[in-house]
C-alpha cells in the first residue's frame, strides 16, 4: 500500500459522503503514501487515533518546515498548500494565537450571541425578500445565508469594514484557488496590501477586533511581528476566520433537509437538542478532499511507518471522523448520536482557535432558519451536487432551498 502511486484528491460518490477509498486504505495501514495535486510526495493519515497523535505530537510543524523552499506543496493555492516559515516560525504562531485567544474564547463568544442572532435575522430577511421577489422559484441558501453569515461574523470581528466586504472575500476567494497560475498569489499580494492600509487607519482609532489588537500588541513588544509584517497574518485571517463555517452550514443544511425527519426531530427541542445535532454535523461533514497540512520536524514512527524529517503530513480528519474503530456507524448522519471526541476542529496545541465561534454560529443558524421557514425543502437532487475540488476549502457553491 506503500507504493502504489495514490493521486490526492479522491474522488467521493456524493457530496455527503467521503471517498470509499479511504475506507479501503484504512484497512490496510492508517498511514499511506500519497502524491498531492502538485505531484509532489506525501503521507496521508487514515485513521483516527493516529490523526489524534499526529495533530498532538509538537514535531509535527504547523505549517513550519526545516527547508521551506524545498517543501512539498499541497497544492497551488496561495494559502494552506505550503510552509509559512522555518521551525522557529511556529513560535510567532504560538504568541500570536496567544493574542488572539480572548477574542475566540467561550466567554466573548456567549458575549456576542445576540449579535450574531441579529444578523442571523437580518440574512433570513434576505433570504424571504429573494423569496417574495421571485414567488415559487428556488432561492439560494448557500448566497443569503450559508456564506453571507460567517463573512459577516469574521468581518467585524477583524475590523473590516462593512463596505469593504466583497472586495475583500474576492480576494480571500481568489488565494485559495487551484491550477490558477500566479492569480491566488496576485491576490495574495493585493489582500496584504488592503490590510497594510487598513492598519494604518486603525492606528490612529484603535476599536474592539482583532487588527487594533495586534497594533497594541506591537506598541507594548515591537518585536511581535518580526518574522512575517503584521498585514501578512491580518490578510491570513481572512479565508480560516469564515471558509470552514461556511462548508458546515451548507453540509448542515443538506444533512438535516435530506431526510426531513431529522428536520423535525431537532424541533421538537430545539434548544435541548441543537448542540448534538451541531456536534454531528461536525463529525459527519468532510468539506473538501485533502485534509490538513503538517511536516515532520524530525524522522517520526507512526502507524508503521517512518515519516522523515521534512515530509509533508495531510491528516485527512474527514476520514478519521469515519473511523468505524472510534464511532459506530460512521457513515451514518445521526443527529441524536453523541459525538464526543471528533477532530473537526483538529486536536492538540494548534486546535482551531475559532471552534467556539463556529460552534455559536451554526446552533444559532439551524433553529432560526426552520422556526422562520418550517416548510423549507431541498429544492435540488443532492446527487446533483459536487464538493468543489478547485479550492482549498472545498464546500459547494450553491444549496437551493424552496418553502
Amino acid at each position: 500500500m506503500q507504493d502504489v502511486g495514490l493521486q490526492l484528491p479522491f474522488e467521493r460518490s456524493g457530496v455527503l459522503e467521503i471517498s470509499p477509498i479511504y475506507e479501503l486504505l484504512r484497512e490496510k495501514a492508517p498511514v499511506v503514501r500519497v502524491t498531492t495535486p502538485t505531484g509532489d510526495p506525501a503521507w496521508v493519515v487514515l485513521a483516527y487515533d493516529e490523526a489524534r497523535l499526529a495533530f498532538s505530537d509538537r514535531r509535527f510543524g504547523y505549517y513550519t518546515h526545516p527547508n521551506p523552499e524545498s517543501a512539498s506543496r499541497m497544492s497551488d493555492a496561495a494559502l494552506h498548500s505550503a510552509p509559512m516559515g522555518g521551525i522557529d516560525f511556529e513560535a510567532e504562531m504560538g504568541r500570536l494565537r496567544k493574542l488572539m485567544a480572548p477574542s475566540f474564547s467561550p466567554k466573548r463568544t456567549r458575549l456576542l450571541k445576540d449579535w450574531i442572532q441579529e444578523l442571523t435575522d437580518t440574512c433570513l430577511d434576505d433570504m424571504q425578500a429573494a423569496h417574495d421577489r421571485n414567488p415559487g422559484e428556488p432561492v439560494d441558501y448557500h448566497e443569503f445565508l450559508g456564506y453571507k453569515l460567517p463573512v459577516l461574523v469574521i468581518c467585524v470581528l477583524l475590523g473590516v469594514p462593512v463596505e469593504d466586504r466583497d472586495y475583500v472575500f474576492g480576494l480571500s476567494d481568489r488565494m485559495g484557488a487551484y491550477s490558477s497560475g500566479s492569480d491566488p498569489f496576485v491576490a495574495m499580494a493585493e489582500l496584504q496590501e488592503y490590510m497594510g492600509r487598513l492598519v494604518e487607519v486603525k492606528r490612529k482609532n484603535l476599536g474592539p477586533d482583532v487588527i487594533s489588537d495586534m497594533i497594541a500588541a506591537q506598541a507594548n513588544d515591537p518585536s511581535f511581528f518580526s518574522t512575517r509584517p503584521m498585514e501578512s497574518y491580518a490578510a491570513g485571517l481572512v479565508f480560516p476566520g469564515h471558509e470552514t463555517t461556511v462548508a458546515r452550514m451548507d453540509f448542515g443544511l443538506l444533512f438535516l433537509l435530506t431526510e426531513l425527519s431529522r428536520r423535525d426531530w431537532l424541533m421538537e427541542d430545539p434548544e435541548g437538542r441543537i448542540d448534538q445535532t451541531v456536534e454531528e454535523i461536525l463529525r459527519s461533514t468532510s468539506a473538501h478532499n485533502l485534509g490538513l497540512m503538517r511536516y515532520a520536524l524530525e524522522d517520526i514512527e507512526i502507524g508503521g511507518v517512518t515519516i522523515g524529517t521534512g515530509d509533508l503530513v495531510i491528516i485527512a480528519e474527514g476520514a478519521a471522523n469515519r473511523d468505524p474503530s472510534k464511532f459506530e456507524r460512521p457513515d451514518e448522519f445521526d443527529p441524536q448520536r453523541i459525538s464526543k471526541g471528533h477532530l473537526a476542529f483538529g486536536h492538540g496545541a494548534h486546535i482551531c482557535i475559532g471552534q467556539s465561534l463556529a460552534r455559536t454560529e451554526l446552533r444559532i443558524v439551524f433553529p432560526s432558519l426552520f422556526t422562520r421557514f418550517p416548510g423549507i425543502e431541498l429544492a435540488i437532487d443532492v446527487s446533483e451536487l459536487r464538493v468543489r475540488n478547485d479550492r482549498t476549502g472545498g464546500g459547494v457553491d450553491h444549496v437551493a432551498v424552496k418553502w
